[in-house]
């Protein structure tokens, strides 16, 4: 059992940041990855990035280049940094975790909202 707590969000002009965050409570250790998810009205959600317990991180091909997803151990905490952003990043973001055995990302956050408009 896992709680997220999401934060960060907010209203930016295109070309700004920002950086969300993610911040895990209960069985910590559990957790395999984390990840980043992007739901916009009539369309499936999408997986942005993602890190494991080790390190090791994946994008989606839109958010390469442009966002970074990061951990910090010390502070149970997952970001995920939003550089040069574009209207067709504009979303509800969710922090999610994948916790074995289920082979599914099955924890999630409330969800904080990103407006990407001039």
């Amino acid at each position: 059992q896992v709680q997220l707590v999401e934060s960060g969000g907010g209203l930016v002009q295109p070309g700004g940041s920002l950086r969300l965050s993610c911040v895990a409570s209960g069985n910590i250790f559990s957790i395999y990855t984390m990840g980043w998810y992007r739901q916009v009205p009539g369309k499936q959600r999408e997986l942005v990035a993602e890190i494991t317990n080790t390190g090791m991180t994946r994008y989606a091909a839109t958010a390469k280049g442009r966002f970074t997803i990061s951990d910090d151990n010390a502070k149970n905490t997952i970001y995920l940094q939003m550089n040069s952003l574009k209207p067709d990043d504009t979303g509800l973001y969710y922090c999610a975790a994948h916790i074995p055995p289920i082979g599914t990302y099955n924890n999630w956050g409330q969800g904080t909202q990103v407006t990407v408009s001039s």
